[in-house]
């Protein structure tokens, strides 16, 4: 449970219809198999222990007797094992059946759910046998199970003693796909976690709407959810079931069985502590204690979680191709329709732009021209100025010429060595120390130039710099830190890259072989000068560290607000033979201190459009005191 991980799961349970005891055996071997993996939280099938397809073999007091004995013998063999379990059974109370979910842990008997939303149509009958859970709401109502009184109801939650977001209910298969889901009130009554028993039958499209089903519910409640299917072997008189268990997080689908896949276990782990983090930030989702629900606390010894759930590299970067290239088009889109607004507003003639020939002024160029085609404007008004000094390669000033002479803009050529070389002179500066005002005063330059460009033009500089830069602080102030609209201000780095490549796939053969050049081309400031062979003596990235690693860092601690320590066991585990442990820690602690000590930058950064799910802008998601002390970041760290 270490970093709030919870490692669950969903488990198959090869049904004997009405034997109670060889379902019991199975039963038992589930257990022992989740307790072998370390599994805290463990769902079985709905009504597993008789088998769902009973029919009106529920009305037998003989399965009903062996049911209950069954319960006691599964129950009493989680005395000495670790997980939680919830397993499915009919329970007679009152002269009434309640089709219940039966919580377990250490031997104990916690408490007995009942299905509130019985289906009655279709294929399913219900109603028949069972009575609806609601009957015994505020009842207090207690069933004797082995001579003991135990809790039931539907509005039960099961809580740690000590890990406060360990905290799950449980909802029972239609309950899911009933209008107001149990579910519902058991999470804005604290549930972090939602555990649904389910007998679903298959049939054509059904999966696809179930997984629909998880995925939304998980999201709209912030919530951890797993539905544990019915197999096969349930009774396939009318009906097949096809042990379709699915694992979702906050609308991300973290484990999935396929219908009818044999698999015993299907293990995941779902990051309670991220969700309670999600349910802070978001100050819409109201948590309100409730008194009508019962806490049952119960004990767990807690210990680390080891992973097994696929943590991405790339968080900003979806795997799939097809959907990359589609968030990339929207990316564009946004970026276009935002700068369209703003000149439509400013009424200015001209955009401007320092174009170096490096990705960030790729992609504002590339957003530049979609923007005045949208306003069936000339490319013309577009005035792109590459301002070659000490450390621009021929490399870079050839496609930044190459890439503006292509879209037809343009295009200004303006070096300006001798005015950096002249402001040395002016302040007793020696042009051959290469430090950082011999390095700023270039910056610092180029923006002048920009800006009065823009004036002469009645134009607006649209600045380059994307979130990566942003959050390292990685810009020189009032230098390329400043413009009059940022169209990449919450692009970062690493999907920077992927987008320009998107607009490569799309370009005719000369415009992809300009922009495939570009793309391999090392990021750098080009403000040192080049070396003896003309190349590029200055590496962003042997300086800062990887841009893979800063973006990593970037959204687990921005968006989803992780402490350090989490960060970095995170990234050993994507990492895993990319990066060794050390560099890792090297990198994060280069990335706190540089988040602190720039927010200065960031306090009076220019507008720009917000495009994903982390933005730095002052005005939006960030809002934070620019002498803020990083120093307990840094301290978890040593």
């Amino acid at each position: 449970m270490k970093d709030g991980f919870i490692k669950v799961a969903a488990g198959s349970v090869a049904v004997t219809v009405a034997d109670t005891k060889a379902n019991t055996k199975t039963i038992k071997n589930r257990i022992d198999q989740a307790d072998t993996a370390g599994v805290n939280l463990l769902v079985l099938p709905e009504l597993c222990i008789t088998g769902y397809t009973c029919g009106d073999l529920f009305y037998s007091d003989t399965l009903l007797t062996a049911a209950a004995d069954a319960l006691v013998e599964i129950c009493r063999h989680t005395t000495d094992k670790y997980p939680v379990v919830v397993v499915g059974l009919p329970i007679k109370y009152r002269s009434k059946l309640y089709n219940c979910a039966a919580v377990m842990q250490g031997g104990k008997l916690l408490g007995l759910v009942p299905k509130t939303h019985l289906p009655n149509y279709a294929e399913f009958y219900e109603k028949r046998q069972f009575t609806s859970g609601d009957r015994l709401l505020n009842k207090n109502a207690n069933a004797r199970i082995n001579g003991k009184a135990v809790p039931l109801n539907s509005r039960l939650i099961f809580c740690h003693n000590t890990v406060e977001d360990y905290r799950f209910g449980v909802e029972i298969c239609q309950d899911l796909w009933a209008p107001g889901p149990p579910s519902h009130d058991l999470c804005r009554a604290g549930a972090v976690i939602i555990a649904n028993p389910s007998a679903s039958n298959e049939v054509v499209a059904k999966e696809d709407y179930r997984r629909l089903l998880v995925r939304s519910t998980s999201a709209r409640l912030v919530c951890g959810y797993i539905l544990c299917n019915a197999g096969p072997e349930e009774s396939t008189q009318d009906l097949v079931f096809s042990r379709h268990h699915i694992i979702g997080e906050n609308g991300t689908l973290l484990a999935e069985n396929k219908p009818f896949e044999e698999q015993d276990l299907l293990i995941t782990e779902l990051d309670c502590g991220y969700l309670a983090n999600e349910r802070h930030r978001m100050t819409a989702y109201a948590c309100v204690p409730d008194e009508s629900y019962t806490v049952i606390t119960f004990k767990q010894a807690v210990g680390e979680t080891g992973l097994t759930r696929k943590v991405e590299k790339n968080p900003f970067i979806p795997a799939d191709e097809l959907l990359l290239n589609e968030r990339a088009e929207m990316i564009l889109r946004i970026q276009a329709y935002g700068l369209k607004k703003r000149l439509e507003h400013v009424r200015c003639d001209t955009a401007v732009l320092g174009i170096s020939g490096g990705l960030d002024s790729c992609l504002a160029l590339l957003v530049m021209v979609r923007t005045m085609d949208m306003m069936h404007r000339s490319r013309k008004d577009i005035v792109a100025i590459t301002m070659p000094c000490f450390g621009t390669t021929e490399r870079t000033k050839t496609n930044a010429e190459k890439l503006s002479e292509y879209f037809g803009v343009t295009l200004k050529k303006i070096d300006i060595t001798k005015a950096v070389e002249q402001h040395f002179k002016d302040i007793n500066h020696d042009s051959t120390v290469c430090d950082v005002t011999f390095e700023n005063a270039q910056a610092r330059e180029r923006t002048q130039v920009l800006m009065d460009i823009a004036n002469q033009e009645n134009g607006i500089v649209v600045g380059t710099g994307d979130l990566s830069e942003l959050a390292l602080g990685w810009a020189t102030y009032n230098g390329d830190h400043m413009s009059m609209y940022g169209v990449n201000a919450s692009v970062p780095k690493t999907l920077v890259r992927h987008i320009v490549h998107y607009a490569a796939l799309e370009a005719d053969k000369e415009l992809s072989a300009l922009l495939m050049d570009i793309l391999d081309t090392p990021v750098s400031p080009e403000l040192l000068p080049v070396g003896k062979d003309g190349a590029c003596s200055q590496k962003t990235e042997d300086l800062v560290g990887p841009y893979e690693l800063h973006d990593f860092f970037l959204y687990y601690m921005l968006r989803l607000g992780f402490s350090p320590s989490k960060i970095r066991r995170l990234a050993n585990y994507a990492f895993a033979g990319v990066y060794s442990d050390e560099l890792i820690l090297k990198w994060l602690k280069v990335f706190i201190k540089r988040f602190f000590s720039q927010q200065f930058k960031r306090s009076c950064m220019p507008d720009g459009p917000k495009v994903g799910s982390v933005s730095l802008s002052p005005r939006g998601d960030w809002r934070m005191p620019s002498d803020a002390s990083g120093k307990l970041w840094m301290d978890e760290l040593t």
